[in-house]
């Protein structure tokens, strides 16, 4: 049993976000507060997709609002491009954690758990149209481009998927805020807005294709 069993009839954003909370298609939906399906508002022209939501996210229900969302924010923010222009999802629906005392931990998804949650990220891809798809970290990328596919090898471009015209695969902000060493995460988050900063350009250049 996959996402593919739950997946309303009718697709568009709406009927999807309402539909996940009723998933069963893997187990994590177990011990997840509920599902955190993805935000934006109509017709945005560009996608982000992380890996799952984190603690913050699976108690308030909504994508990227802890530590990693609010660093992707102040890094959109030095790039010049808004929030209000991207639609923000993860590739899994429900957080997957370990407890550590009192605290509940970040565990990394299976490849199991990411391919059976793969539906919902292709509807939202597929309701969404993006322009330009920004993925953040691994699971996010091999999710939709293969389990072959390295960030660290097309890192900082754009090229084109079978998803959007133009991809850029880079790391997750959350890679960022574990860094110990201090200018190797000056250097590194400077990287990340630079990238960040092509997505603004793509969308602002001329020729640039206007939403339907």
């Amino acid at each position: 049993m996959t996402a593919a069993d739950f997946l309303p009839e009718r697709r568009t954003l709406p009927s999807l976000r309402e539909a996940v909370q009723g998933c069963r298609g893997c187990p994590l939906y177990e011990r997840a507060t509920q599902a955190v399906f993805g935000e934006g508002r109509p017709r945005v022209r560009a996608m982000m997709v992380g890996e799952q939501p984190g603690d913050e996210e699976d108690l308030a229900g909504h994508p990227f609002v802890g530590p990693a969302g609010r660093l992707l924010d102040q890094m959109m923010e030095a790039a010049a491009l808004p929030r209000d222009q991207i639609y923000v999802t993860n590739a899994v629906k429900h957080f997957k954690w370990k407890p550590r005392g009192k605290r509940r931990m970040h565990e990394k998804p299976s490849a199991s758990e990411v391919d059976a949650c793969r539906p919902w990220l292709e509807a939202e891809l597929a309701a969404v149209e993006p322009e330009v798809l920004i993925l953040l970290g691994a699971t996010a990328a091999q999710a939709l481009l293969g389990r072959k596919f390295r960030v660290t090898r097309s890192r900082g471009q754009l090229f084109e998927s079978p998803f959007a015209p133009r991809t850029l695969a880079t790391v997750h902000p959350s890679s960022l805020l574990r860094m110990p060493d201090p200018d190797a995460r000056r250097a590194a988050r400077e990287e990340f807005i630079r990238e960040l900063a092509l997505v603004a350009s793509a969308l602002s250049a001329p020729g640039a294709a206007a939403r339907r």
